[in-house]
């Protein structure tokens, strides 16, 4: 009998690519995740690993098994909260992963909705919720269908929520020409940036470099609250997304001259059957009322 804890560490394997970043995902030591592997080639009586090198790597029997892992595992979750589930009321933890400024914004307040849930809420960036997905650390994600580092593919299906616009963000008191920002005139101004790799720095950067400059990074902050800060007192000019515009600061938005916007959507892996849970967090996301619906 194949066991579920050996086959989530197939499945990390063929997300995360090492046996040492399965080891550090899931808090083992590398020794112990090889021989749990070692263990699962035995159970299926199977070559699932082969070595190149240092390295090891799926056998294409592995890479058949990892893949329909998460099938078996998503199947195995629901079985048990339909087993929990009693009064036939949703149960099970549904863990929800979204961007910093989606958190306050929407995802809540949708959450707020249904207190009776059990859900496990992160902060992630499109960069680090879409592989989370994929590999079954999250069930559902809120991330923008713009992140063409790592595509959407059709192993996971999008329920669209939102357009949401980018624009140029300033202090009240810095000089900088008025109506709708021209990037090319921003040149030498300061800039703060997200973490680098993240889809916010890498737009930032792409645009700048498509308006002939090259921005002169002063700061980079996780915490759009932080660059919030940074642009109020005077420091930088930075492009957010505007539900990342917090009112609390005193701070001047402008459109851009070329008005550019990210979609918005929930994301989920295609092919398994979705909790009554997980269905209830979907439909709390898109009528949660502070977004316009871009479905139709």
């Amino acid at each position: 009998m194949l066991n579920p804890w050996r086959l989530r560490l197939l499945s990390r394997l063929d997300t995360l690519g090492t046996i040492r970043a399965v080891a550090q995902d899931a808090n083992l030591s590398a020794s112990s995740v090889s021989q749990q592997l070692a263990v699962l080639e035995t159970e299926t009586r199977t070559q699932l690993l082969e070595r190149t090198g240092r390295r090891v790597r799926l056998t294409p029997a592995g890479l058949v098994l990892a893949r329909r892992a998460r099938a078996i595992l998503d199947h195995m979750d629901t079985v048990e909260a339909e087993l929990r589930g009693l009064r036939e009321e949703p149960a099970g933890l549904v863990r929800l992963g979204a961007f910093q400024s989606a958190i306050h914004s929407l995802a809540v307040p949708a959450v707020a909705r249904y207190p009776q849930l059990d859900v496990e809420l992160l902060e992630l960036e499109p960069h680090e919720s879409i592989p989370a997905l994929r590999g079954g650390d999250v069930d559902v994600i809120v991330t923008t269908t713009d992140f063409g580092q790592l595509p959407l593919g059709p192993d996971l299906e999008i329920v669209p929520l939102a357009t949401d616009p980018i624009v140029l963000v300033s202090s009240p008191d810095r000089h900088v020409p008025r109506g709708p920002a021209v990037l090319s005139a921003y040149a030498g101004e300061p800039w703060a940036l997200d973490i680098a790799q993240s889809y916010m720095a890498d737009l930032t950067l792409r645009l700048c470099r498509e308006s002939g400059f090259e921005p002169r990074v002063v700061s980079r902050f996780s915490n759009y609250l932080m660059t919030l800060r940074h642009v109020e007192a005077g420091l930088a000019v930075a492009l957010l997304p505007g539900l990342a515009v917090d009112p609390r600061y005193r701070v001047v938005t402008r459109e851009l001259a070329v008005p550019l916007t990210r979609t918005i959507a929930a994301v989920v892996r295609r092919g398994s059957p979705l909790r009554a849970a997980v269905n209830l967090v979907l439909t709390a996301l898109r009528e949660q009322p502070l977004w316009t619906d871009v479905s139709s």
